[in-house]
């Protein structure tokens, strides 16, 4: 029996709320990482462990979702997770030291994995096939838009009150998601197990497995990646375990998580996908803050600035086409926005140092407008044939999926950014020789220039402002590298769209009686 049309959007409204509240902190927190290693008197190493902690007690969790929600009931393994996840938050800003910090930042990992997924499924399941998309795209909302705003938000509240602020924030928005989501929810009677067997081995072997891989992916490029022995020895270690973990669970008679949803084609398809969304997403927002204050000068305003109409173009293009859905091929729509997402990241990969806020802008809008074709359709068209009493554990793979895809992003988008910079300044140099007469006669302008401008420079210092600009070239081609990078693995959605079959959108009337 349906729900009547108000309790639907208040429950969507509910678990969006819990969305926002998990995306919007593992953001917000980045940019409060140099007051924080301040406060508690740690190296740059030491303090990545607030980030670190966190997402791997993040990744360990989320594949377990739909085996948690099925023993414990999921309103009440959601309500759980709420709790858990804004109380964590409030001991996160009273920690006294380091290690209080990230022993909280594991719990907060711990509460927060359920969210994404569990909302998804509870959405899924609340709304008809024809008004799915349009849910999934107030939830999208949220899950899109949320990364973007979050170092601006965290920037200003740091500047303004204080980092510890950036967890007490998420107080009054993890009370009312408890309050809505308490008087709203409903208990499935079909997900109520009874003595069920816990599948140990399987939950062991996935905590080694996705634990090891988390630490490798985070913290791999400070260690100079399989340079060092721990990062082979934790590699092999990942790879032994979910080899293991995927041979044992598609033998188990109760897996803890049910792998046998991948023989599905289109949820199959669908988690590939989402892996490489997640890359292009992640990958980039990593990239953009540095690029705009590193080599534009942007302040850490300047540069949310910069990045909101990504987010609005976001918003507004996945509320358009969950409309557009029910009349349109899905796969069409979600390969116009993929080729935004080319268009803007080719654009982006001929960047230079001399730009205007629209030529910044314009790529950004157009790939944000292009994550919002994609995102919401790309979850309702892998989702939809599975059954609804399997739908929390498609969610659980399918955010797994998109998790493991943006570390994976972000790790290689950093370490390409690291390498390729020492590439260009290498070939550069080559050229940086008062044998080579280009270079020869701009160090002899320098001082001309700098005293027509008031200042009075020494050849020496004049060298130094060249080798200067030397590097932020070097920088800038290893931006446009990365991002060409990014177009490259869009290209490859792309390509995967033609892989994922066509499910035809239902009548209303037919949804009605769903």
């Amino acid at each position: 029996m349906p729900r009547p049309e108000a309790g639907k959007w208040l429950v969507a409204i509910s678990v969006m709320l819990g969305t926002i509240l998990e995306v919007l902190d593992t953001s917000i927190v980045n940019v409060a990482l140099p007051h924080m290693q301040g406060a508690f008197s740690a190296s740059v190493d030491e303090i990545t462990w607030v980030l670190t902690s966190y997402l791997v007690a993040n990744g360990i969790v989320i594949p377990m979702t739909g085996w948690l929600s099925g023993r414990f009931g999921r309103k009440r393994y959601f309500l759980a997770s709420i709790t858990i996840f804004t109380l964590a938050s409030m001991m996160c800003g009273a920690a006294p030291d380091l290690r209080t910090m990230v022993l909280f930042r594991i719990v907060q990992g711990l509460g927060g994995a359920a969210m994404l997924p569990s909302s998804q499924a509870i959405l899924m399941e609340t709304f008809p096939p024809d008004e799915q998309p349009i849910a999934m795209a107030t939830w999208g909302v949220g899950l899109m838009v949320a990364p973007v705003i979050g170092p601006t938000l965290g920037g200003w509240i740091t500047d303004t009150y204080s980092w510890r602020w950036c967890f007490y924030i998420n107080l009054p928005i993890g009370l009312v998601a408890l309050l809505m989501a308490s008087r709203f929810l409903e208990e499935p009677s079909y997900l109520r197990r009874r003595g069920e067997r816990a599948d140990w081995v399987g939950i062991a072997l996935l905590v080694l497995g996705l634990g090891a891989t988390q630490i490798v992916l985070d913290r791999g490029q400070r260690a100079d990646w399989f340079n060092a022995g721990w990062v082979r020895a934790f590699t092999a270690t990942a790879a032994v375990a979910l080899g293991t973990f995927a041979v044992w669970e598609l033998r188990v008679a109760n897996p803890v998580v049910k792998l046998r949803l991948l023989g599905e084609r289109a949820f199959a398809t669908g988690c590939g996908l989402i892996s490489l969304l997640a890359f292009v997403l992640f990958g980039s927002l990593v990239l953009w803050p540095l690029y705009l204050q590193n080599l534009m000068r942007y302040s850490a305003s300047q540069a949310g600035w910069a990045m909101a109409p990504r987010g609005m173009a976001t918003g507004l293009a996945m509320f358009f086409v969950g409309r557009l859905a029910r009349r349109v091929d899905p796969r069409l729509l979600i390969a116009s926005g993929v080729s935004m997402l080319i268009v803007a990241q080719w654009e982006m990969s001929h960047f230079n140092l001399d730009l205007g806020w629209w030529q910044i802008v314009r790529p950004s809008l157009l790939g944000g407008a292009g994550m919002g074709f994609i995102f919401t359709l790309l979850s309702t068209t892998a989702l939809a044939r599975l059954p609804r009493e399997q739908m929390s554990h498609a969610a659980s793979i399918y955010n797994l999926m998109r998790n493991l895809g943006a570390s994976t992003g972000i790790a290689v988008m950093g370490t390409l950014l690291v390498r390729r910079e020492q590439y260009h300044q290498a070939v550069l140099s080559r050229w940086a020789s008062p044998l080579h007469p280009p270079f020869r006669h701009a160090l002899a302008a320098i001082p001309g220039a700098m005293a027509a401008r008031g200042f009075w420079v020494s050849a020496r210092q004049g060298a130094a402002l060249l080798y200067e600009q030397m590097q932020a070239h070097a920088a800038m081609l290893a931006f446009e590298d990365a991002f060409l990078l990014a177009g490259g693995v869009a290209v490859l959605i792309l390509v995967g769209i033609a892989l994922m079959p066509y499910t035809r959108p239902p009548e209303r009337g037919v949804a009605a009686a769903h």
